[in-house]
């Protein structure tokens, strides 16, 4: 499945091989684990300091904006750098904000940490390494395993995501040995710059893309409409998937339910774990229905059952609705990925990932501070309405706009 394909890799790729996509599949894991148990415990780390509801959706909103113009410094500066180079930068980042996090206490300094690292607030792919290692993948496979490839990419980013939420209950586990809570705390976030420093490794076993046709900015050409029309749709579904992140949404059960750490810890596992078992879904899915349907007929079923879970009258009939979301929702991850990767030309790859991702980003960014307004007004059900709505009114857009347009494999 993961085969190379000679033509694209060797003449648009840079060079990347078939060692390649194994390395990228470790370094997401190894990121994803520590994203995992970050966004859990980064509400319950920042109410630790004293800091508000309104204050947290602040940090989140500022780490998901940093995030966006990051992927924009790369977009600009990577067509004249290889891959192999950028990857490792970033992951120096990770290192850098995770010990800031772990040693600061200062709300302006954690605010500047987020704004500028790789804290993420969503635990998912919201992230300045995405579009670099999308690129690598899709210039590594044949377009045939393209969507199959990025559904393994999902799927072990998902596992590890979900493993991580396990370990969100570490503190709890390390405060029966007397370990202050606090400190437990920022031992979680030492843990995660651990975590990046292992992808460092992991990163410098790429080889470098000496072509010089790879160095030339790469912009986009013939398929600018189109890259565009997606990104504007793209934004569209962030900013209502920036309502519940997944740092805000256990705040909203903690405060909803009266959740304890570890128990959400355990929730975040299992939506996790079922999450990734649908990327492999998806992919089967893609290859009968087509990328486009999958992204849509998958996401409105899941918006739905968000709306459901709003109005939940137990905690386990949220949690049956919250994982059914997590079921569906995550399938048009894949399809998403590798239909933008499908509908470009080789060459435009980096500046379709990266024009793709940043508005994504800079949309995500803004709805997380009104979500934390909406809970300092105790209007804590609001977020996951809007969410939904908006979400499933963008599905009918994309459906319009695209449903006629389909990549080559299709």
């Amino acid at each position: 499945m993961l085969r190379n394909n000679g033509s694209t890799a060797d003449s648009n790729g840079g060079g990347e091989l078939t060692h390649a996509p194994g390395r990228i599949l470790l370094a997401r894991a190894l990121r994803d684990f520590g994203d995992g148990f970050v966004a859990i415990l980064l509400p319950i780390y920042l109410i630790e300091l004293g800091h508000t509801a309104l204050e947290i959706g602040v940090i989140a909103t500022s780490a998901l904006l940093g995030s966006a113009l990051l992927t924009l410094l790369v977009g600009v500066v990577g067509a004249r750098r290889d891959r192999r180079s950028l990857l490792l930068a970033a992951s120096l980042v990770m290192v850098a904000s995770g010990v800031a996090y772990a040693a600061a206490d200062d709300y302006a300094v954690l605010l500047v940490v987020a704004f500028v690292g790789t804290i993420n607030p969503s635990a998912g792919s919201a992230s300045i390494f995405v579009p670099l290692e999308h690129t690598v993948l899709s210039h590594a496979v044949a377009p045939r395993a393209r969507t199959r490839a990025f559904a393994l990419y999902s799927l072990v980013g998902a596992l590890a995501g979900a493993i991580g939420s396990l370990a969100a209950a570490t503190p709890a586990w390390l405060a029966t040995f007397g370990v202050e809570r606090l400190g437990a705390l920022k031992v979680m976030f030492l843990a995660y710059a651990a975590l990046g420093a292992m992808g460092a490794v992991v990163y410098r076993g790429l080889r470098p893309q000496p072509s010089g046709a790879d160095r030339v900015r790469a912009p986009l050409g013939v398929s600018r409409g189109i890259v565009f029309k997606l990104a504007a749709l793209f934004s569209i579904d962030a900013f209502a998937g920036g309502f519940v992140v997944q740092s805000l949404l256990a705040l909203w059960l903690f405060e909803r339910f009266d959740l304890s750490l570890e128990v959400a810890s355990v929730i975040f596992f299992w939506t996790g774990v079922f999450a990734a078992l649908s990327f492999p879904a998806a992919a089967w899915l893609a290859s009968r229905i087509g990328l486009v349907n999958t992204m849509v007929f998958t996401h409105i079923p899941a918006s739905l059952c968000l709306l459901g879970a709003a109005f939940a009258p137990t905690l386990e009939t949220a949690i049956a609705l919250l994982i059914c979301r997590a079921v569906l929702g995550q399938m048009d991850v894949p399809a998403r990925s590798s239909y933008v990767m499908a509908v470009v030309t080789p060459v435009e790859r980096p500046a379709a990932a990266s024009v793709t991702a940043v508005p994504r980003s800079l949309a995500a960014a803004m709805s997380p501070v009104l979500a934390g307004a909406l809970f300092a007004a105790g209007l804590q059900t609001w977020p996951l309405l809007l969410c939904g709505a908006l979400k499933i009114a963008n599905d009918l857009l994309l459906l319009a706009a695209f449903r006629k347009l389909r990549p080559p494999e299709e």
